[in-house]
């Protein structure tokens, strides 16, 4: 009888203990699938992405207008020397329009780069006779050019003397001309109103080019 009893409580305890390696065991595969569930679902969602509405070139309201280009230019007397002056002789003025400003150019023969005078004058006058001239606009604007030379001695055709003829520009409403006096040659640019301007010279050909500025 002992003996038996022995071996029932040997039974029992074996049991006990394939019951509880058998829960460990069936735990153990659950806790790894949880984790991988995690880990996938983790993985698995997007990055966030930029959106059109969030993109740098959408934040500029749509039909806005660009700014105006600058002007750096006054309305003070713009001057500077001749250099190495040969020859020059006005043969071409003209007009045209640009984005923000109107520009009047005249074109010389020769070679070197004339000096300028450039201002607002109250009343528009010939120089030698002191004669006044007749300018269309508001304001007037002299442009007078140094180391010029007359026609007769370098051979090229000047400018006629009186106004002329422009096209297509509203500040500018005229340019006048009045040919070559001792060494200088004089122009008037009647505009709308007294706007800044600026001067500047080119070569090839040798040109002498007012800007001024839109009224608006």
């Amino acid at each position: 009888m002992p003996i038996r009893h022995s071996a029932r409580v040997t039974r029992s305890a074996g049991l006990a203990v394939a019951l509880l390696l058998a829960a460990g065991c069936a735990a153990q595969p659950g806790t790894d699938s949880a984790a991988s569930t995690d880990e996938a679902t983790s993985s698995a969602a997007p990055e966030p992405e930029e959106t059109p509405e969030e993109a740098p070139e959408a934040t500029t309201a749509a039909g806005s207008e660009s700014p105006a280009p600058e002007f750096p230019a006054d309305t003070s007397v713009d001057t500077a020397e001749p250099v190495d002056p040969e020859g020059l002789t006005v043969t071409d003025v003209r007009a045209a329009p640009h984005e923000g400003f109107e520009r009047v150019v005249f074109e010389l023969a020769g070679s070197g780069t004339p000096g300028w005078r450039v201002e607002y004058v109250d009343a528009p006058s010939s120089q030698g006779s002191g004669d006044a001239v007749d300018v269309p606009g508001s304001a007037f604007l002299q442009v007078t050019l140094q180391g010029t030379s007359y026609p007769y001695e370098t051979g090229a055709e000047e400018v006629a003397r009186g106004p002329v003829s422009v096209s297509g520009t509203d500040t500018v409403q005229g340019v006048v001309y009045d040919a070559t006096f001792e060494g200088t040659s004089v122009a008037w640019i009647g505009t709308s109103a007294q706007v800044p301007f600026r001067v500047s010279a080119l070569s090839d050909p040798t040109r002498l080019v007012v800007e001024v500025a839109d009224a608006g």
